[in-house]
């Protein structure tokens, strides 16, 4: 779907909202004020219900924002406010859950035309956030690496790859939008918002007060209930990420690494060093007169290329990697046997610096050789001596240790007996890191690593568990919500 076909929707579905308020309540003051008040509040309720199937979605998406935040206060005369992300970063789900209930409440107030001079200025104040946000996004595409965002005399040309936030999450997982589409949507709210503040008298009201402020408190409950049900208790039954149910990743991510080496550069845009005029030459022509444009002269600012024929999605990304480095994508995805993974974007431990004692033991080795002809050899103890090591001694997070231990672990033995592989991939984690809680838990299994962010988009849970044959997602659960192996096998397994 794109944001012109939600638009749509989205106006057909308030011009009947229109014409009951209207025609059946006779609420109605203004046709304009009504049809608008139906508009953004259906488009809140919708954009904050495809967030709220999926609460971390935005909760990542809002922890980029703050690293982004972050790094830009610091080294600025705003410096003092950097030390304040990475403490929002530690409550971001929370920050998730509150900002979607807000949205989707304030959508409903709009409908029903609840205390507006209230709602007008909410509504306004909310728009006004996405929009720094969104306006964030897009205008970071001018800031070339190694400069900050307040530094304005130095930004260049907008290049896409420049955006610390690649994506302004308004829509979740459901629809992405180009940052500068975003910013330009946001802007255009901000005129209804503008209009409702300054002609809230006008708003049409639905039901009585007391029924009003019902509808408020229920739908506050039963959307906070819905959104840790998504994420606290079972992952989200909607699933609008490329990892759901059912998809072959081993088949996508051949065809979009096809498409992607199909793309072709049909032009080069060059600067020239000195005068810093910019020219677009055809790839045909530059490749034939190369030697034109020495680097010493020129320098190549940009590719223009053709769009592949299937855009690329977090499939492209996948890459699993064993402890020593080696490759082990297409080891997995082409398996053409059931297995289970256990996805773990992060381990929760507390690394404590630590020193232990080595003894270094060399020997001496005398060859002795009998009367009789018979060689001995005889290997004694030449020198003991010691030396301090230093390592890290792990204190895990007993909550995390306890989903392994007792709920992983039993299903992976389970799961061996019968004959079914299993593995773990975990984000962020060293070999070091990775023995000592293999060693905790006494259990063996293969280990292997992935970046966390593509691990976190496979499923919404840590640690999480991935059912796979031959390359495609066969079922996922929310490790609380993890059958027994007999019960996976007897739903899931032929």
């Amino acid at each position: 779907m794109t944001l012109t076909t939600l638009i749509i929707y989205i106006g057909i579905t308030a011009f009947l909202l229109t014409a009951v308020t209207g025609f059946v309540f006779k609420g109605h003051k203004s046709w304009l004020m009504t049809y608008l008040q139906n508009f953004t509040g259906a488009l809140f309720v919708f954009s904050g219900y495809v967030k709220a199937v999926d609460p971390l979605g935005t909760a990542y998406k809002m922890e980029q924002y703050f690293t982004a935040f972050e790094s830009t206060f610091e080294g600025t005369w705003m410096s003092f406010l950097a030390p304040l992300f990475p403490w929002m970063s530690e409550y971001v789900t929370s920050f998730s859950v509150i900002m979607i209930v807000f949205e989707i409440v304030l959508g409903l107030m709009l409908i029903m035309g609840y205390k507006s001079k209230l709602t007008s200025w909410l509504f306004l104040l909310l728009v006004a956030f996405f929009t720094v946000l969104t306006g964030f996004t897009y205008l970071t595409g001018y800031v070339p690496s190694g400069v900050n965002f307040f530094q304005f005399g130095s930004w260049t040309e907008y290049v896409a790859t420049n955006m610390q936030v690649t994506d302004c999450g308004c829509f979740g997982d459901f629809l992405k939008l180009e940052p500068k589409v975003s910013f330009m949507k946001d802007i255009a709210l901000m005129i209804p918002a503008l209009y409702f503040v300054f002609k809230h008298k006008d708003m049409h009201e639905l039901f009585t007060g007391k029924i009003r402020n019902i509808i408020v408190l229920v739908s506050t409950i039963f959307v906070t209930i819905y959104c840790f049900n998504n994420f606290m208790w079972d992952i989200p039954k909607t699933d609008f990420r490329p990892f759901k149910k059912g998809i072959d990743v081993k088949a996508q991510r051949i065809a979009e690494e096809d498409a992607e080496a199909a793309v072709q550069i049909v032009a080069w845009e060059l600067e020239n060093i000195a005068s810093g005029k910019v020219i677009e030459l055809p790839n045909a022509q530059y490749m034939s007169n190369f030697k034109d444009y020495p680097k010493t002269e020129w320098k190549i600012t940009d590719q223009i290329k053709t769009e592949p024929t299937i855009k690329p999605t977090k499939i492209s990304e996948y890459e699993i990697t064993a402890v020593n480095g080696d490759d082990m994508t297409y080891q997995l995805l082409e398996d053409p046997e059931y297995s289970i993974m256990i996805v773990s974007y992060k381990m929760y431990g507390d690394a404590n610096k630590a020193s232990r004692t080595i003894q270094d033991t060399t020997y001496t080795i005398d060859t002795l050789v009998s009367d009789n002809g018979v060689v001995d050899i005889v290997k004694s103890i030449g020198e003991i001596s010691s030396r301090e090591e230093t390592y890290y001694d792990y204190v895990w997070d007993q909550s995390f240790y306890n989903d392994y231990a007792e709920t992983i672990v039993p299903l992976v033995k389970d799961a061996r007996a019968a004959g079914i592989k299993s593995y773990t991939v975990v984000g962020g984690a060293g070999a070091d890191m990775i023995d000592d809680f293999k060693g905790e838990l006494g259990f063996e299994m293969p280990f292997y690593t992935a970046d966390d962010i593509l691990l976190k988009t496979i499923v919404r849970s840590n640690p999480g568990v991935v059912l796979w044959k031959d390359g495609v997602v066969v079922n996922k659960w929310h490790v609380d919500q993890l059958p027994s192996f007999a019960d996976i096998k007897k739903e899931n397994i032929n």
